[in-house]
């Protein structure tokens, strides 16, 4: 079994996913082969809450363009978790 910090990556900050804490709901950025279980596991592990609901997706690249460079964003798995009411993560 793999260790959480192998599977968790960071979490996401954005507006959307800072608003969504105040329903219990979290977003981490994490490992593309992770599984849902693995997921709840490591969070359950890492922060020390009960976790009731992961959902998952991965997120396609994006065009970008600095000067007369362009190139295209990293892909990667996004896992959003809802957690027990009460719990909560300092992030």
């Amino acid at each position: 079994m793999k260790h959480y910090s192998d599977i968790i990556i960071a979490p996401v900050i954005t507006e959307k996913s800072t608003a969504e804490r105040a329903n219990n709901v979290y977003i981490f950025k994490v490992v593309k082969d992770a599984t849902k279980t693995e997921i709840k596991s490591a969070i359950e592990k890492a922060f020390n809450v009960i976790v009731t609901k992961v959902n998952t997706l991965n997120t396609k690249s994006k065009k970008k363009r600095v000067g007369k460079y362009s190139g295209r964003t990293k892909t990667y798995k996004k896992a959003i978790v809802t957690l027990k009411d009460g719990s909560s993560i300092e992030i």
